[in-house]
């Protein structure tokens, strides 16, 4: 009896090692930063067919925190919201990290924080999307490695040297509206307000957002 007690323990411990070894191996690896895309979409296409939507309608990540934040049913975004541009500029960095054209640097033998880990161009394949081609030819051409949170001020210019302005991307919700537009998701009208006309892109699929909602 106690033989077999002890074997079956040493059984336990012998699969928590492996398994922890092969966590400590993809966090080394970066591998919570470059997931394969084939994966990310696999999971995109599951989560469409369980509410029955079209599957042409494929967002990318920031196109959906662009949606969430689009006041109903005037649409735009809220004139005071300041974060939103910072938010859509990581959210690039995640798409990108999820379709395996970037990763953090690996871990050195003392850990880094995930916060002082430098973002590297994995892959410089193009994506097809205009926007994230951009951030990642930035990535890809930049002397030294940056940081998320550098990177992220650099690509919204909330940064003090002048020598790196030039990886300010420019009319960023613009061309993520223009971009659900073209998918039908949204459309576009002008409204009045008060002295002045102001474009705006009212939702044209309620149950697509609505989707995103009950996901978060």
């Amino acid at each position: 009896m106690t033989s077999l007690t002890s074997a079956g323990w040493a059984q336990c411990s012998s699969a928590r090692r492996t398994r922890s070894d092969a966590s400590g191996k993809e966090l080394a690896t970066g591998g919570s930063c470059s997931i394969g895309e084939d994966d990310a979409r696999s999971r995109q296409d599951e989560d469409y067919d369980d509410e029955g939507d079209s599957k042409e309608t494929r967002l990318t990540l920031m196109e959906e925190v662009c949606l969430l934040g689009l006041k109903d049913p005037e649409g735009y975004t809220s004139f005071w919201n300041d974060c939103i541009s910072s938010g859509l500029c990581g959210c690039m960095l995640i798409e990108l990290a999820l379709r395996g054209r970037l990763q953090l640097e690996a871990c050195e033998m003392r850990c880094k924080s995930i916060l002082t880990r430098k973002v590297i161009c994995k892959s410089d394949a193009p994506t097809g999307d205009v926007l994230l081609d951009e951030v990642l030819k930035h990535v890809k051409e930049t002397q030294l490695p940056e940081t998320v949170q550098n990177w992220i001020e650099l690509l919204t210019a909330k940064t003090w040297n002048p020598l790196k302005l030039h990886y300010q991307l420019k009319n960023v919700w613009e061309r993520l509206a223009k971009n659900l537009v073209e998918k039908g998701v949204l459309t576009t009208e002008k409204q009045n307000f008060l002295c002045f006309d102001m474009t705006t892109h009212p939702l044209t699929k309620n149950n697509i957002k609505q989707h995103l909602i009950k996901k978060v």
